[in-house]
């Protein structure tokens, strides 16, 4: 396989090179957006330039290609970072082809693992796949985005066919990938099934001549491999454009609903901000880059104004939290989400809109945390109280866990636990 890497020589050089070469101003412009925050190979900038400029020439626009495994449910801003490049593609009128994995799903992306994935039956495929569009939806223009399955292709691949294609590549070349070559050295096994995902990959840029793949960085083997196997298809080889993995709110391992640092695109409004403005400071423009809908010209004014010395994070950490909620929830609830955070942390009031639980007799401070669902066990909700209490009833500390909680009729009290958790007692008996 080849072996690329990214261009030593300047954007300037570049662009300058560009317009040498008579690709307009536009499309230079064009590839400068789109290479944002990303690395494109082989050339970066000039080449997708030189890629497009030979597509406009040619009447056509560039087909963009994604492929998904639909190998769990749930969606988070980290799967989100190569959707929304996808965007900036589509809303420069490109084709973008979303390609769900059913096939590959089966075997398992062995990338990142040290061991063999469980393979997935073909009803988990179809469930998962479903939800995958769904919440791609909430980024992409669906009914712009051709949705295929690459099952449709790969299943009935023949003996003839898939020996054809194995004849491609060598076992040495495949035993390179980092995740293989791992295995290997710790005498972990490596199985054969395992050897063809990234041919299969591969393969599904040659049935639908893809002109780029996106994918995270650990995907380098597996699109550079779609690269290497177009020619021997009679296909002009793809571009790579690699994404950077992004790191969860705790700042340091990537996104993962594993280490519980996710902020996932279906979580409501409230608790996405929240997490939101949990980030490491040195994440914030990380996150404006590879999250959200804003220009290149936008994020640097953000960074400008709020990042650079002199400037305050934290203002430029409200702009991101409620760009990311409007984003997936709607203007109308980005703005309020923004005002009661506001009115919360700022000025100290409490939001207007909160959960509402009757106490119509009275109990342990400790117990009515457990049944209002602001802590997940007793023993939890004790740790909360004593000199430095987490809890407040109507901004007043409760020291003792057991001290009684009793509401007259028709009154209501607000019961805090920490900076973010709310709950609105009643009785109304």
């Amino acid at each position: 396989m080849e072996t690329i890497s990214t261009p030593a020589n300047s954007l300037a050089n570049m662009t300058e090179t560009a317009k040498k070469e008579g690709i307009s101003e536009a499309v230079i412009a064009e590839a400068v957006e789109l290479c944002r925050g990303a690395e494109a190979l082989p050339e970066g900038v000039l080449g997708l330039a030189r890629k497009l400029d030979k597509a406009y020439k040619a009447g056509r626009k560039l087909r963009v290609k994604l492929g998904v495994d639909p190998t769990s449910t749930d969606l988070h801003l980290g799967h989100a970072v190569v959707v929304r490049k996808l965007r900036r593609f589509q809303e420069f009128g490109h084709q973008i082809v979303l390609i769900i994995g059913g096939f590959t799903a089966m075997i398992g992306d062995p990338t990142g693992r040290n061991s063999t994935r469980p393979q997935l039956t073909e009803e988990e495929v179809a469930a998962n796949a479903q939800t995958y569009i769904d919440q791609i939806g909430l980024i992409l223009d669906v009914s712009k985005t051709e949705v295929v399955r690459n099952q449709d292709w790969l299943a009935p691949l023949t003996l003839k066919e898939a020996i054809k294609l194995a004849s491609t590549v060598t076992v040495n070349q495949l035993i390179a990938k980092e995740s293989f070559g791992d295995r290997l050295e710790k005498q972990q096994p490596v199985s054969l099934h395992e050897l063809f995902y990234p041919l299969l990959q591969a393969y599904d840029s040659v049935e639908i001549r893809a002109d780029i793949e996106l994918g995270g960085t650990d995907q380098r083997f597996n699109i550079l491999q779609g690269r290497e196997l177009q020619p021997h298809y009679g296909i002009e080889p793809q571009m790579a454009m690699l994404l950077p993995l992004l790191e969860g709110t705790d700042g340091v391992q990537k996104m993962s609903k594993s280490y519980g640092n996710y902020i996932g695109l279906k979580e409501n409004a409230k608790d996405m901000f929240g997490k939101c403005m949990r980030i490491n400071d040195d994440q914030i423009l990380k996150y404006f880059e590879l999250t959200t809908t804003l220009t290149g010209a936008e994020i640097d004014a953000i960074e400008a104004a709020h990042l650079k010395e002199g400037g305050n994070p934290k203002d430029a950490k409200l702009k991101l939290a409620h760009q990311i909620v409007t984003q997936y929830h709607g203007v109308e609830v980005g703005n309020q989400t923004l005002a009661d955070w506001n009115n919360v942390h700022s000025e100290g009031q409490v939001p207007q809109d909160m959960p509402l639980y009757p106490v119509p007799e009275p109990q342990a401070a400790f117990r009515l945390l457990v049944n209002c669902a602001l802590v997940p066990s007793a023993s939890a909700a004790k740790l909360l109280f004593g000199e430095a209490s987490g809890v407040k009833l109507d901004g007043n500390p409760i020291i003792d866990a057991n001290e009684q909680i009793k509401l007259n009729k028709g009154e209501t009290k607000v019961l805090q636990v920490g900076k973010r958790k709310f709950v609105r007692l009643t009785n109304e008996s």
